[in-house]
Parts: C-alpha cells; sequence; structure tokens
C-alpha cells in the first residue's frame, strides 16, 4: 500500500475510532447523568399519576359515600315528612274532637240553662198569674162578701179548727 492509501485508511479508520469513542462518550453521558435523571422525572411522573389516582380513588370513595348519605338523607326527610304528616293528621283530629266536644258541653249548658230559664219563667209566670187572681179573687170577694157574710164564714172556719 503505498502512503496515500496509509494515510486515507488511518484517517477513515480515526473517523471510525473517533465516532466510537463519541458514541462510547455518548452512552457513558447518558447512562452516567441523563438516564438517572429521565430515571428520576419518570419516578417523579409515575409518583404522581399513583398520587392522581389514589386522589381519583379517594374522590370517588367519597362520592359513594356522599351519594349513599344523600340517599339515607332523601330516606330520612320522607320519614319526617310523613311523621310530620301523620302527627298533623292526629293533632287535626284531636282538635276537631275537642272542638266538638267543647262545641257538645256547650250545647248541654245551653239546654240546661234553657230549662232552668224556662222553669224559671214558668215559676215567676206562676207567681204573677197567682198574684193576679189572688187579687181579683180577692176584689171579687170584697165585692160578694158583705159583712154579716164574712162574720158567718170566720165562725165556721174557726169552729173547724176547733174540731181537728
Amino acid at each position: 500500500m503505498n502512503d496515500a492509501q496509509l494515510y486515507v485508511s488511518i484517517a477513515l479508520w480515526s473517523q471510525v475510532v473517533a465516532a466510537i469513542l463519541f458514541i462510547a462518550f455518548l452512552v457513558w453521558l447518558w447512562v452516567k447523568y441523563l438516564m438517572p435523571a429521565v430515571l428520576a422525572a419518570q419516578e417523579r411522573q409515575n409518583k404522581q399519576i399513583a398520587e392522581a389516582e389514589r386522589h381519583r380513588d379517594e374522590a370517588k370513595a367519597t362520592l359513594d359515600l356522599l351519594r349513599n348519605q344523600i340517599s339515607g338523607a332523601e330516606r330520612d326527610a320522607e320519614a319526617i315528612k310523613q311523621r310530620a304528616v301523620a302527627h298533623a293528621k292526629r293533632e287535626y283530629d284531636a282538635n276537631v274532637a275537642e272542638a266538638k266536644e267543647a262545641g257538645e258541653r256547650a250545647l248541654a249548658n245551653a239546654q240546661g240553662e234553657l230549662a232552668r230559664a224556662r222553669a224559671s219563667a214558668r215559676d215567676q209566670l206562676r207567681r204573677e198569674i197567682l198574684d193576679r187572681a189572688l187579687s181579683q179573687a180577692r176584689q171579687d170577694a170584697e165585692r160578694r162578701v158583705d159583712a154579716p157574710t164574712n162574720a158567718r164564714l170566720v165562725s165556721e172556719f174557726l169552729g173547724s179548727l176547733e174540731r181537728v
């Protein structure tokens, strides 16, 4: 081989060796610095993803819990509503019964008062009639009975008292 070819061959092999050394340097640089950084970044991303998934799972669990609590609250609200309706009905019925009793008592009292008022009015009317009748009888007696008839009636009355 001649010198020119030798120099070309040496230049070619020096380029190949330089390329291999450069690639080896790049691999060493990759392995030494870049790969740990990439792996650390990947690990951070994996941790962030795991954390996000954990938060998502917690949020789903909380959402399920809240849905269960909402349905429980809706059931409780319905039960409270039913109890309130039943209580209102009982109160209404009790108030109606109480008002009915009070009305019946008032009616009975009024009927008693009416009976007492009738009896009082009857007694008063009887007294007035008796007073008038007695007054009229006295007037009639004064007109009909003269002194001799009065003396005879008094004697007969006293005689009937002596026999008793």
